[in-house]
């Protein structure tokens, strides 16, 4: 399954994507103004010049019209220099030198006072803007002559202004968001370093190097990690009711059995009763060891204290080895010294006494116990994979799976191959473990395999 993204990431993201609508939606909104304004400014900049002209020109008794000799912008005696400039009237048209082969369209007919900015419009020589004004001359004999004065500016002089504004605007507005999204990462990170702390000092007391969390979290959190302690208490505190309360049960039950053992020889029946009754007694005396043994298992503990294990198969195979002298049978070790139990000690010794005691029952002479420490990374406590091999007859597989069935019983066992399988099997299911029975490839009998996953 795809994990979740963290807080971090989420917010991260989140305002990632603000910050970019934002910048985009201001980088927008600034680009429009600046065209506006540079648009706004090549009108006015064109008709200062269409002023200039009509300023510096006359107009003869005639009707001849009589421009400035020296043009407001030199450009406009320059060829290709993209400003043009042009008067037309009913009987005649002017052109600057800067206008001579350029398809200009200065075919407008403007009255008296009216003006006409618009543009780009398509030449030969590429889009223009163009500003024209419609001005009327008096002559003497009270006639007047209307022209239009026309300016005009190839667009690239306005297109260079914005792709400098573009380009300084994208600059300023890049770097500012580079640094609002490392601010933006720092907050984030301090903000949320609390649940970090937490989250660590929760995997420490999982791994039971601390008792509980400590008091020193934001106000927010403190009725969490408050919660979390209670929990904590409460279930170790559950533990060891149920365990005290299993301790009460047994002595009560084992007493009374102990006591009706005890008066077997006394009581008026014949052998026969007297056997009957002895077989029942070492019955239920069994049955109750059976299934104290079995409740006894504490099972999955969050929050438990690491037990070191090679000290604890040292002690229960020098004892096997002594029972077992007689057939020579060896315990190897191959322990992880980093391998730790996370859980009672109790369950580990049932565990491993049991698994250990069925391999030198069955063994010819060679036993191994084999424990691996699980820690792939993000992991916050880590696992235990457990082997034990003999080199035994083994165990067929077709009778593996039938090895492994839970009883309903204490008698429900399969004849020959360990009394203590099932609460082996329960231990590793109460522990969210799995066991298996296989063919060990090193020594040739059976190995149970018993695997503890890591924590996430």
């Amino acid at each position: 399954m795809r994990r979740a993204l963290s807080l971090q990431t989420r917010l991260l993201w989140a305002a990632s994507f603000a910050l970019a609508a934002f910048l985009g939606v201001t980088g927008y909104a600034l680009e429009k103004a600046f065209t506006q304004s540079a648009l706004q400014a090549t009108r006015e900049r064109l008709r200062s010049y269409v002023l200039s002209y009509i300023a510096g020109s006359d107009i003869t008794v005639r009707g001849a019209l009589i421009l400035p000799e020296v043009p407001p912008d030199p450009n406009f005696e320059r060829p290709q220099s993209g400003l043009y400039a042009a008067v037309t009237g009913p009987d005649f048209e002017w052109r600057s030198q800067s206008a001579l082969g350029r398809q200009i369209p200065f075919d407008l007919s403007l009255e008296p006072s009216r003006t006409q900015f618009d543009g780009p419009l398509p030449t030969n020589v590429g889009g223009v803007y163009r500003y024209a004004e419609g001005v009327a001359w008096e002559l003497g004999n009270g006639k007047e002559v209307k022209m239009t004065f026309y300016v005009a500016e190839h667009e690239s002089s306005l297109k260079r202004q914005i792709n400098i504004f573009r380009r300084t605007l994208f600059l300023h507005l890049g770097g500012a968001a580079g640094v609002l999204l490392l601010v933006q990462l720092l907050m984030l990170r301090w903000s949320l370093r609390p649940l970090r702390q937490v989250a660590n000092d929760l995997a420490r007391v999982e791994r039971g190097e601390r008792n509980e969390l400590p008091d020193r979290y934001p106000r927010e959190l403190s009725p969490l990690t408050s919660s979390i302690n209670d929990v904590i208490a409460n279930e170790r505190e559950q533990r060891t009711r149920y365990r005290n309360t299993l301790g009460d049960l047994a002595h009560s039950l084992k007493t009374p059995l102990a006591v009706i053992r005890g008066q077997i020889d006394h009581v008026a029946a014949d052998d026969d009763t007297r056997k009957t009754i002895a077989e029942q007694v070492q019955r239920m005396d069994d049955l109750v060891a059976y299934q104290l043994a079995r409740a006894a298992a504490s099972g999955h503990a969050t929050f438990s204290a690491p037990i070191e294990i090679e000290k604890h198969a040292e002690a229960i195979v020098t004892g096997l080895e002594k029972v077992y002298a007689a057939r020579g049978v060896l315990c190897e070790f191959e322990i992880d010294p980093q391998a730790r139990f996370y859980g009672e000690t109790g369950d580990l010794l049932e565990l491993l006494g049991n698994l250990i005691e069925n391999a030198f029952k069955w063994a010819k002479g060679r036993v191994v116990l084999q424990v691996v420490r699980l820690n792939p990374p993000g992991t916050r406590r880590p696992g235990l994979d457990i082997c034990v091999d003999d080199d035994g007859p083994g165990i067929p597989e077709d009778k593996r799976d039938l090895l492994l069935q839970r009883g309903v019983r204490g008698d429900e066992r399969v004849q020959g191959h360990g009394i203590g399988l099932s609460i082996v099997q329960d231990i590793v299911k109460s522990y969210r473990g799995t066991l298996a029975v296989e063919h060990s490839p090193e020594l040739g009998g059976a190995r149970f395999h018993v695997r503890f996953e890591a924590t996430r």
